[in-house]
């Protein structure tokens, strides 16, 4: 029998919030409360991908949630926008740390941010089991900018991502690569990392005909969908999507996001057979991939590193195609070829890439097989077990 537990999660990113790591935190908070654990969330009203702060008092199925940052405006400029979001959030964190630090048995703090579980760190009690769990390593990207302030900030970082990190009890990474990049930066305890991989969250049922009119069945729809960053590659995703409406007949590009730079596409585009729409609401998603030909997975050179997109057991399940495009020898690209997945691709080229679209949407696929394959490698089961065990 398993003894139920307090447990609280850090993170400023959680339900409505439609990033994907809000997702994330939100299905790991559900999982806690429906097997009977009183969880506490400490997190931001949602602001993403705008950067624009939107009040929110919706609650989720008993679990507590407390928020913050009602008042706070973010500044144009992504770096100072991260400052500001970590000083925040940080002392949000240590004004109501104290309140429940008696009452806790669990820490999940989801990094990053970083600076808010370094901070509460110091008032922490030593009996309180704490469990990063790691979505990106923020050193990997500040690390690769240039200038003075950018070389502060990184060292700044990796000051901060190595004290949270020591203090863990447990670190949980998304993917193999991560953690392996993790124990060379930062010297860690190697007993203490774990990985697992982003899990599987929608489940079979009947499709609504919600997007019906968006996505109709008589033509190829070439689907982009999620957050729109410099991860993405998105002015060059866009000049792809530009070249295979033209190069393959009956086909309709999707960009599904919003936030400020698939506004800027969107007003920069000229080609009707390029389409964008905002997200669409999670219980619409499974329809979203179910309608789309070809779900695009992009990351742009030299960022995947340690990554591995949460999206994508979903995309899996849900028995769609899929394409790709990762940096030679990730993660990612090792992945698909040790389970011989369709498709993945080293190559921002816009000939090969029209070309392996063409060949996915002639080919005919297993789709049982995708499913069984991530359904077995992307289970909630798994992460819920490294929690509370």
């Amino acid at each position: 029998m398993t003894i139920k537990k307090n447990i609280l999660v850090l993170s400023p990113f959680f339900y409505p919030e439609p990033i994907s790591t809000g997702k994330y935190n939100t299905d790991i908070a559900l999982k806690l409360q429906e097997e009977g654990h009183q969880v506490t969330v400490l997190c931001s009203h949602p602001f993403y991908p705008e950067w624009r702060v939107k009040y929110s008092s919706e609650e989720l199925k008993g679990i507590k949630i407390i928020r913050g940052g009602r008042k706070i405006k973010y500044p144009k400029k992504t770096s100072l926008r991260r400052i500001v979001l970590e000083l925040w959030y940080a002392l949000f964190v240590i004004k109501h740390i104290k309140k429940y630090q008696n009452k806790l048995d669990i820490i999940i703090p989801v990094f990053p941010p970083s600076l808010a579980f370094y901070c509460a760190s110091f008032f922490n009690k030593s009996e309180i089991k704490k469990i990063g769990i790691i979505h990106d390593l923020q050193i990997i990207y500040s690390s690769q900018k240039k200038g003075l302030f950018n070389k502060m900030i990184t060292f700044f970082i990796k000051r901060v991502e190595k004290s949270c990190f020591k203090n863990c009890d447990t670190l949980i990474f998304l993917s193999e690569e991560m953690k392996n990049v993790a124990l060379d930066i930062y010297k860690i305890n190697k007993v203490k990392c774990q990985v697992q991989f982003p899990f599987t969250t929608i489940k079979e049922k009947p499709l609504s005909n919600n997007l019906k009119d968006i996505l109709p069945d008589n033509q190829f729809n070439i689907v982009y969908s999620g957050a729109l960053g410099e991860k993405q590659n998105p002015e060059e995703l866009l000049n792809i999507y530009d070249f295979i409406s033209e190069k393959i007949p009956n086909t309709i590009c999707y960009f599904f996001s919003q936030g400020p730079i698939f506004e800027e596409l969107k007003k920069s585009n000229n080609n009707n057979k390029i389409r964008f729409h905002q997200l669409v609401r999670k219980e619409d998603i499974q329809e979203l991939y179910a309608r789309s030909s070809i779900q695009i997975v992009p990351q742009s050179p030299n960022t995947s590193k340690g990554s591995l997109p949460s999206k994508l057991p979903n995309i899996l399940a849900s028995g769609t195609k899929i394409l790709v495009i990762t940096d030679k020898n990730s993660e990612l690209e090792k992945l698909f070829n040790d389970f011989k997945l369709q498709k993945v691709l080293t190559s921002w080229n816009k000939r090969i890439i029209a070309s392996s679209i063409k060949e996915l949407l002639e080919k005919e696929y297993d789709f049982n097989r995708q499913k069984k394959i991530a359904k077995k490698l992307f289970n909630i089961n798994s992460l819920f077990e490294k929690i509370v065990s």
